[in-house]
């Protein structure tokens, strides 16, 4: 009785395990659901359309937010919005079968935070290098010009 009790949990446990790790719309088994795929790509839809109209909103003049806040509500935004993408339409995981996937995203997240960083410290160090004097200037006040 017992060992039939603890293979029943078992499967049931292993079942929950695999189900627990899946993005919203991936296919388990054999037969698609046509109709639950349909429904998370709409859940989707609906949270990616509704983060953008907020970001519309935020970046309108909104008086609800403090002014200086307004790039941190829309970083916010961006980022919630890039998660409904990675989540409900490239399905990215943390499942073992996903770790390709993952680390091609890191990667890409990597170069591209180099990219901005780069060029970022590149314009810096132009427009500290490149600045005119200021007594060039103001040729005007120079003497003897």
């Amino acid at each position: 009785m017992s060992d039939h009790s603890n293979v029943h949990l078992s499967h049931h446990h292993d079942h929950a395990d695999r189900r627990a790790d899946t993005a919203p719309g991936d296919q388990e088994g054999d037969h698609p659901d046509v109709a639950g795929a349909v429904r998370n790509y709409l859940i989707g839809f609906v949270l990616a359309a509704a983060l953008t109209a907020g970001s519309f909103w935020v970046a309108s003049g909104t008086s609800f937010l403090y002014v200086p806040g307004v790039p941190m509500a829309l970083a916010a935004l961006a980022i919630g919005q890039m998660g409904v993408h990675l989540a409900f339409f490239l399905h990215i995981t943390t499942g073992p079968d996903n770790t390709n996937n993952v680390i091609a995203l890191a990667f890409g997240v990597l170069i591209v935070g180099i990219v901005i960083a780069g060029s970022l410290w590149i314009m810096y160090h132009l427009n500290a290098n490149m600045m005119v004097p200021g007594n060039l200037m103001d040729l005007h006040r120079q003497p003897g010009l």
